[in-house]
């Protein structure tokens, strides 16, 4: 009886290409997450990739699951209105007529405004403790352990306790922007 041969490789040859990363290094913290395939024939196929943790506390506490997805998803909305409400001074644009030096100050467009108006409400919902302790970490990049050390606390035990505090005010968040249900 005749036994047929596996053909080695099949697998990868089924696929266009192999898009997985090599090897993270040693010093790389990183987590494999499941998203859309931006090469996908149908609709609704996902790959594996793998998101890299060290600048990205929020990512850090979603894949250790310290935070769920509604609070994780709060929290790139507000980065990502953040990043939408602030006016930053542009590089030089050789292209505009140079008149006595001065900037030429764009206007207003209106995501920015709807993104400071949702800030504002976010801001005033979360008060000014909260508000600190999210734009610490969301935007400057601080960890829940830099923001302890920064308020003069030490120690594990108020390392949770920040940890538990910029959850309730993901929780907030996650009101602010309907992403989930108010309670009472």
């Amino acid at each position: 009886m005749k036994r047929n041969k596996r053909k080695r490789g099949s697998a990868s040859r089924a696929f266009g290409h192999d898009r997985r990363a090599g090897d993270p290094g040693i010093n790389a913290e990183v987590a494999a997450i499941i998203v859309d395939d931006p090469y996908a024939i149908e609709s609704g196929d996902t790959i594996v990739i793998t998101r890299q943790l060290r600048g990205d506390p929020l990512a850090r506490l979603h894949s250790h699951r310290q935070i769920d997805d509604a609070q994780y998803y709060a929290g790139r909305a507000y980065q990502r209105d953040c990043e939408v409400a602030e006016r930053v001074t542009r590089a030089l644009d050789p292209t505009r007529e140079a008149v006595d030096n001065s900037l030429v100050i764009d206007p207003l467009t209106d995501k920015q405004v709807s993104a400071q108006t949702r800030l504002a409400g976010a801001r005033l919902a979360l008060g000014r403790k909260m508000h600190a302790a999210v734009h610490a970490i969301l935007i400057d990049g601080a960890t829940l352990e830099a923001l302890a050390r920064e308020n003069g606390r030490g120690g594990e035990s108020w390392q949770k306790y920040y940890g538990r505090f910029f959850r309730d005010a993901l929780d907030v968040l996650a009101v602010e922007y309907g992403l989930a249900g108010r309670v009472g």
